[in-house]
């Protein structure tokens, strides 16, 4: 069993004994999406901590999406409870890059790309190659999307 797998594990069964129902339910949910990855597939297979981390940052972008949709619907209560429970889920995700420290990185890229020869909106997807690797895990798609176009107008 991975390291990480085992630390959420490990923590439903202290938040379980201390009866705190939300973080139980969020991790008990987060190792169900975790074992249905698992389990996808042709032959079952054990996740690495990377694999694992991916599941969890998926699941707490459903929860952000979720507040938002539950805000829009006018249920502020279960909105807090998607935002509560996302948070939970940030605990077991690495820090993620600040706007200047993403900047910083996409300017670096873009600069590739226009070595390189890209230009202008069309450089998009070359700049976003270089930029991937080195924010995976470290900041969303889309806001990674953002400042790159907003560089490259």
């Amino acid at each position: 069993m991975t390291t990480l797998k085992a630390k959420l594990q490990d923590d439903l069964t202290t938040a379980i004994k201390a009866r705190d129902e939300l973080r139980s339910s969020t991790l008990r949910l987060t190792l169900s999406a975790i074992t249905k990855e698992e389990v996808a597939g042709t032959t079952a297979r054990e996740l690495s901590d990377e694999e694992v981390l991916k599941v969890i940052a998926k699941e707490a972008k459903k929860r952000r999406e979720a507040a938002d949709a539950f805000a829009k619907g006018g249920r502020p209560e279960q909105a807090e409870r998607e935002i509560v429970e996302g948070k939970v889920l940030d605990e077991y995700l690495p820090k993620q890059l600040t706007d200047e420290e993403l900047r910083e990185i996409v300017a670096q890229a873009v600069a590739e790309a226009k070595a390189a020869g890209a230009e202008g909106p069309r450089a998009m997807g070359a700049v976003m190659k270089i930029v991937g690797p080195k924010v995976a895990g470290l900041a969303e798609g889309g806001r990674v999307a953002a400042v790159v176009k907003q560089l490259l107008a």
